[in-house]
């Protein structure tokens, strides 16, 4: 299991709750453009439903929807399974920055130091979801080492499997 204390050096970082959807909901409807492009609109059900969610045959105890904070700020937010889709590899989920922190390089902070933290824990690669079409997303994570390795049909959308190997 991670010690999710190490994800970062600059901020805290703890897991989310059900009684901080409501926070999580404020980061996530600040930030439109997302939501754009994945056919989703964020909802206090949707994100509740997504704090216990986990692929087929994962267990609970490797699912981390984490908060990243500096003092009472939620700086970002950020869904990281362990070992999965295999035993080597972690995947993000779901990243979501404050809106109001977006274009500092924060972000790109938090990503490289939890890359550091999964490749010290021993794991050869983070694989993620974009959706096809959403230029921000698309930017931020080639801009953060990860290549677009397949795409995948699915209902709402296509989605671009990426990858970085650590």
């Amino acid at each position: 299991m991670f010690d999710i204390s190490k994800l970062s050096s600059r901020y805290q970082v703890r897991r989310m709750k059900d009684s901080d959807a409501d926070d999580i909901l404020t980061l996530c409807l600040r930030n439109t453009q997302y939501y754009q492009f994945c056919g989703k609109q964020p909802s206090k059900e949707l994100i509740l439903n997504d704090l216990h969610m986990t692929p087929p045959n994962t267990p609970t105890d490797v699912k981390y929807y984490v908060g990243f904070y500096d003092g009472d700020t939620l700086v970002a937010v950020m869904d990281l399974i362990e070992g999965y889709p295999d035993d080597e590899a972690v995947f993000i989920g779901f990243f979501m920055m404050n809106r109001q922190l977006q274009g500092k390089q924060i972000g790109t902070g938090i990503i490289q130091e939890v890359c550091r933290f999964v490749k010290e824990s021993g794991m050869k690669s983070i694989l993620l979801g974009i959706d096809k079409g959403n230029p921000q997303s698309t930017h931020f994570w080639k801009k953060n080492g990860f290549r677009v390795i397949r795409e995948v049909a699915q209902e709402g959308g296509t989605i671009l499997v990426a990858e970085k190997t650590l």
